[in-house]
C-alpha cells in the first residue's frame, strides 16, 4: 500500500491551496493511495471534511486554545476568515507555533508511517519536516504566497530557506514561479516540477447556464491586493452606460481593510450584490448565472477561478499576471480580455499615479466582454479546458510522488 500524508497549515477548502488539497486527495483515493491529512483549524470548528476521507484520517492542529492562543496564521495577510499575520507574530507566538507543529507532526507521522509527505506552501511548516522526519521524502507545493511571505517577513526568510533546502521536490504552477523559487531558496531547478492548476469538471460546467447579460462576478477576498477597490470604481463607470449592470461578489475578508470594502459595497446595492463565502457547488451556480468573471488582482499564482468561470460559460477579464500570461492565456484565446497591470511597489501595491488609467482600461475590458456573444459548448471550449482538469494535474503530481515513495 502506498502511504501518503498531506499537510496544510491553514483551514481546508476556503483558499486555492485548500481546493488543491481536496482535489488531490479525491484523485489519489481513486488510484489506491492510503492517505491521511493534517490541517490547521480554529479550536471552535468541527472536524473538517477533506476530499471525502473518513474523519479518522484528518488530523487537525487547533488554534485559539490554551496551547496556541491566537487565530490560525494565514499564508496571505488578508484571509477569508479571522487569522494571524506571520509578520505580526511575536517571538513567543512563533516559538509556540513551531513547537506545536513539530509535536503534532511527530505523533501523526509515527502513527501513519507515510512513504511520502506532500506539503502545501513553501514556508515555516515545510521548513520543519526534515527535522521531524528526516527519512521521509517530502514534496512541497508552492502556491506563490510563500514567496510573498519571504518578502513580508525577512526575519523568517533564513529559517525558511535553510529548512526547505533538503526537501526533495518542489511543485509550481508556472515557469515564473520555478525561477522565483529557485532564486529564493537556492535550490537546483532539477528539483522543481511544473504541475499547473486544475478545476472540478463535476461542479463547474455549462449545464443549466442562464447568464444574465449584464451580470458580472468577482470571486476572492475583500482586499486591495486583489484590485477590488478599483473594480468597484470601474463598475460605477460602466454602470453609467450599461443599464441593469450588477456585480456579484463571492468572498469575504477580515480586518479593517475588508470592513471598509464591505461597507462600500453595501452602499452600492443593488448594483453590487454580496454573496459571502460560497461552497463550490453554490459558486458554480453563481458563475452559470453570470456573463463575465472579473479578476483585477495584482498578485496571484495561477488563478483557477478563471478556468472554473469559463467552464460555467463566463467570459473573462483579468490583469496581465505572470500566471495568467504563462499558463492560461495561450489556451483561453479570445474568451479572455487582458488588462495591463499598473506599476507596483513591492509585490502588490499599485502606484497611485497609474490607477486612473488602470480603472479606465478595466472598465473598457468589462464593456468589451459584455458585448461579445455568450460562451457555447463544443470542441473549442473542450480544448481550452483540457489542460486544466484535476485529473491532468493529479497525474503530473502523482508522477513526482512515485519518483520518491518509500
Amino acid at each position: 500500500m502506498r502511504r501518503l500524508l498531506h499537510l496544510l497549515s491553514q483551514r481546508p477548502s476556503l483558499t486555492g491551496s485548500g481546493v488543491t488539497l481536496d482535489a488531490l486527495v479525491r484523485h489519489a483515493a481513486t488510484d489506491g493511495w492510503d492517505q491521511h491529512v493534517v490541517v490547521g483549524v480554529p479550536s471552535s470548528d468541527p472536524l473538517p471534511e477533506v476530499g471525502g476521507l473518513p474523519r479518522s484520517r484528518v488530523h487537525p492542529l487547533r488554534f485559539g486554545g490554551a496551547d496556541l492562543p491566537f487565530p490560525v496564521p494565514g499564508m496571505s495577510d488578508v484571509m477569508p476568515y479571522p487569522s494571524t499575520r506571520f509578520s505580526a507574530m511575536s517571538p513567543e507566538q512563533l516559538a509556540r507555533y513551531r513547537a506545536a507543529w513539530s509535536e503534532h507532526l511527530r505523533r501523526v507521522i509515527g502513527e501513519t508511517r507515510p512513504g511520502v509527505i506532500h506539503a502545501h506552501h513553501v514556508w515555516v511548516l515545510s521548513s520543519l519536516l526534515k527535522e521531524v522526519a528526516p527519512e521521509v521524502p517530502v514534496v512541497v507545493q508552492c502556491h506563490a504566497t510563500g514567496l510573498r511571505q519571504i518578502e513580508l517577513c525577512p526575519h523568517l526568510a533564513a529559517e525558511v530557506v535553510r529548512g526547505n533546502a533538503h526537501n526533495e521536490r518542489f511543485l509550481v504552477l508556472h515557469r515564473g514561479h520555478a525561477a522565483a523559487l529557485a532564486g529564493a531558496l537556492g535550490v537546483d531547478e532539477g528539483r522543481i516540477r511544473l504541475v499547473g492548476a486544475g478545476y472540478r469538471e463535476d461542479l463547474f460546467h455549462l449545464q443549466g447556464a442562464e447568464p444574465g447579460r449584464s451580470d458580472l462576478v468577482y470571486v476572492g477576498k475583500y482586499a486591495a491586493a486583489k484590485g477590488l477597490p478599483w473594480l468597484l470604481d470601474a463598475v460605477e463607470r460602466v454602470g453609467e452606460r450599461v443599464p441593469g449592470l450588477r456585480l456579484h461578489v463571492a468572498g469575504s475578508g477580515a480586518g479593517g481593510e475588508a470592513d471598509g470594502l464591505r461597507r462600500r459595497m453595501e452602499s452600492m446595492a443593488p448594483r453590487v450584490v454580496l454573496h459571502g463565502q460560497l461552497a463550490q457547488p453554490r459558486l458554480a451556480d453563481l458563475l452559470r448565472r453570470s456573463a463575465v468573471c472579473v479578476l483585477p488582482s495584482f498578485y496571484e499564482g495561477v488563478p483557477l477561478v478563471l478556468v472554473e468561470a469559463l467552464a460555467c460559460g463566463c467570459r473573462l477579464v483579468a490583469t496581465r499576471l505572470p500566471g495568467v500570461m504563462d499558463q492560461l492565456a495561450p489556451h483561453l484565446g479570445d474568451t479572455l480580455e487582458l488588462v495591463p497591470l499598473p506599476r507596483l511597489t513591492g509585490s502588490d501595491h499599485p502606484r497611485e499615479e497609474d490607477l486612473p488609467a488602470f480603472v479606465e482600461e478595466l472598465a473598457a475590458a468589462i464593456e468589451a466582454s459584455l458585448r461579445r456573444p455568450r460562451i457555447e459548448p463544443g470542441p473549442e471550449l473542450d480544448r481550452a479546458l483540457a489542460p486544466f482538469t484535476w485529473r491532468a494535474v493529479f497525474e503530473r503530481v502523482q508522477k513526482v510522488w512515485l519518483e520518491l515513495v518509500i
